[in-house]
Formats: C-alpha cells, sequence, structure tokens
C-alpha cells in the first residue's frame, strides 16, 4: 500500500548564481524590486557574519546577475527601501564583524539605478540595525525602532522614529512609538497608516524576548495608537497585506516553555490575520510546519507565497518547503519546493508575477562541514504559481 501524496502547487525554476553567496536576516534588507523590473540585493553578511558592502542586480529578461556599485559602507541588517522617484535608501545596519555589542550605523546612502552609484545622504538622528523602514503615501520613508549600544557590554531596542525626506535629504524626528522594539514587521494599509507588529527586546547579552505588541501609526497625526495584540509573541516573523486593511502574519521563533507547561521545540507553527476594522489578530489553520526567518511574498488576489525558514539558527537546516496561503479560501496549500533549503535569504516578487528568491544560510553549527561558519548559497530560483517556470 503505497502513502497518499499531496499535489504541489506551481513550480521552481533555477536560474544565475549571485556573483557571490550572502545572507540577509533582518526584515528590511533583502530584495528591491526596481521600476526598470531588475532586482537589487545590497549589503548582508559573508560566512563569519561580517558586513559586505557589494550590491549585484538581476535581469528577469536575461536572468543574469551582474555586479554593481558597492555601497560607501559595508552593512548587515539594514534597510533598503525603494523610493518613488526609482532610487532606493539604504539606512543604518551594523558595520564590520560580529562582534558584541555590534558598530550601529547612522549614515544612509542612496542608489541611483541609472548610474549604478551610491551617494551619502543625510544620516539617521541615531545609529540602530534591526529597525523597520516602509514608504508613505507623502513619498517620505518611516523608520521605526530597532537595536543600539546601550553599554559596553549590552545592547536595547528603541522606541524612536524618524521621517526621511527623499527632496531634501535630511532625516526629522517622528513620534516615539509604545513599545521598544527591534526584527519587528511593518506593513502599510490601504489609508495610510502603518501597522507595526511583534519584533523582540533584548533581556541579556545573548537572549531576546519576543513580543506580541502591536500598534499603528498615522503619519498625518505623528502619532502611534496600540491596537490588538497578536495571539500569540512573535520574533523572525513575516507580514504581508492581503487585503486594504488585513495583515497576514506567519511563523517566528520556537517559544520554548509555555505557560501551560507544555514546550515548543520548533518554530511557530501558527499564522493570524489583523483587521483593521476590529483592530483584533484571528488565527487562520496552522501551517503545515512552523518556520522561522523565512520570506513571504505576496503572489496577487490576496495570496502569500511562505518559502524556506528554519527551526533552530544555531544547529539548523534551510527548509526546502513552500506554501501558498489563499486569503478568501482562508486555507494553506503545499507548494512545489526550492532546490535549495534556505533561510536568512533575499526574496521579492517580479514584475511579472513569479517570485525571485537568492543567497541566504543553508546549514549551521553543527549541521555545517565546520561549526565556526555558516554556510551560505549563491543560488537563485525563480517560482512560477502556474508551474511553467522561466519562459
Amino acid at each position: 500500500m503505497t502513502s497518499p501524496t499531496l499535489a504541489a502547487t506551481g513550480q521552481w525554476t533555477a536560474t544565475d548564481d549571485l556573483p557571490a553567496p550572502g545572507s540577509w536576516d533582518g526584515q528590511y534588507d533583502g530584495a528591491v524590486l526596481l521600476e526598470n523590473g531588475k532586482v537589487l540585493v545590497v549589503g548582508g553578511a559573508d560566512a563569519a557574519s561580517a558586513a559586505l558592502a557589494r550590491a549585484a542586480l538581476y535581469d528577469p529578461a536575461a536572468q543574469t546577475w551582474q555586479a554593481t556599485g558597492s555601497l560607501q559602507t559595508a552593512r548587515r541588517r539594514h534597510s533598503a527601501t525603494l523610493l518613488d522617484d526609482g532610487k532606493v535608501l539604504v539606512a543604518g545596519g551594523i558595520s564590520g564583524s560580529a562582534q558584541f555589542p555590534a558598530p550601529g550605523l547612522a549614515a544612509a546612502e542612496v542608489y541611483t539605478p541609472a548610474t549604478g552609484t551610491w551617494a551619502a545622504t543625510g544620516a539617521m538622528p541615531g545609529p540602530r540595525w534591526g529597525h523597520s523602514a516602509v514608504l508613505l503615501e507623502d513619498g517620505k520613508v518611516l523608520v521605526a525602532g530597532g537595536t543600539t549600544v546601550r553599554s559596553g557590554q549590552s545592547v536595547r531596542a528603541l522606541r524612536s522614529a524618524a521621517r526621511y525626506d527623499p527632496a531634501a535629504g535630511t532625516w526629522s524626528a517622528a513620534a516615539d512609538m509604545t513599545d521598544a522594539r527591534s526584527g519587528h514587521t511593518a506593513v502599510v494599509l490601504d489609508d495610510g497608516k502603518v501597522l507595526v507588529a511583534g519584533g523582540t527586546a533584548p533581556v541579556s547579552r545573548d537572549g531576546e524576548a519576543a513580543l506580541a505588541f502591536c500598534e499603528l501609526y498615522d503619519p498625518v497625526a505623528d502619532t502611534w495608537t496600540p491596537t490588538g495584540n497578536l495571539r500569540v509573541p512573535r520574533a523572525r516573523h513575516q507580514a504581508v497585506r492581503v487585503s486594504g486593511t488585513r495583515v497576514l502574519v506567519t511563523g517566528g521563533s520556537a517559544p520554548g516553555a509555555a505557560a501551560d507547561g507544555t514546550f515548543d521545540p520548533l518554530s511557530r507553527r501558527t499564522a493570524e490575520v489583523y483587521d483593521q476594522a476590529t483592530g483584533a489578530w484571528t488565527f487562520t489553520p496552522e501551517m503545515p510546519g512552523g518556520r522561522g526567518l523565512h520570506r513571504a511574498v505576496p503572489l496577487g488576489a490576496g495570496k502569500v507565497l511562505v518559502v524556506g525558514g528554519t527551526d533552530d539558527v544555531r544547529d539548523g537546516v534551510g527548509y526546502r518547503s513552500a506554501l501558498i496561503f489563499d486569503a478568501a479560501a482562508n486555507t494553506w496549500t503545499p507548494a512545489g519546493g526550492p532546490a535549495d533549503g534556505r533561510w536568512a535569504f533575499a526574496a521579492t516578487a517580479l514584475a511579472d508575477g513569479k517570485v525571485l528568491v537568492t543567497g541566504g544560510i543553508t546549514r549551521s553549527g553543527l549541521a555545517a562541514s565546520t561549526p565556526d561558519a555558516v554556510e551560505l548559497t549563491a543560488g537563485t530560483e525563480v517560482f512560477s504559481i502556474t508551474g511553467g517556470g522561466i519562459p
């Protein structure tokens, strides 16, 4: 008797490798789809967790990567935001190696696709990494939260926020968030407000607490208002808008011991949807398996592709599985799996509706060939929901 199998939706097709492997473990440091349809990846970390200055462009028509101008300052856990004029703002991050506490950056720079060059712009009010960055309806960029150095032996999460004006090339202070947080998600809703969800706050040199707190930013009033808490605290999760006022949050890091005495050895299997009309979160059906440091990419028509991730960054192996969430049906469907399992990688939807994933970590710690450095990939794959691969 044979075991039943589930038909998977869509197909992955391998394409040109990155010029060199790298990883991106922040929420907003990954791939950026440019107005010309090309994809920019910039900065990130090497196998020893040292910050990188290099940048590369993927051309979907030619199916090739090529190097472009390098950053003026190497950085990882920065933010990369597409501006209304087609340029890309990169802000903050960590420069240098994996030392503790990290040398955070306030510096920012802007990439011009027409020339393939970077130019320094105004620095943020203070250094930070692991922050959120979103483009507001008025064309300004909102940066919020993140981590900064507290002392020679400790770091702290930030409540502060700032707005970048591309026309002036300057930053101005925005109202502080209600709660300090880092590694959180931020999503712009159709009314222009920004939903911030989850994240972490450091509790020791090597420990952090996942947060369930959420809040809304009103750009017109420059105010933050608490809204409904996540049903479970989340870190290293993903958030994607599935309709004008509804947001899907997926996965996250393993929470450890729960209040009822049980123990969850895996990353979060749960997912939930926020409804701005009620200010509340509702569980969706659970994902077939938990994951953190994955990517969630909109596929259009209320569908979201969730791909990759891991359950343990210290001794982990990247997942090869992928799932599709249908917001209208409130269901999960297995998608075809990529050839390379990975986490902390870059991903973006392409102009033709396909999804590109590239780089990332494949193995770490005891699962890797050496415990002193993670194993990275330069591999790039493209997902087509129709199953046709690259035309």
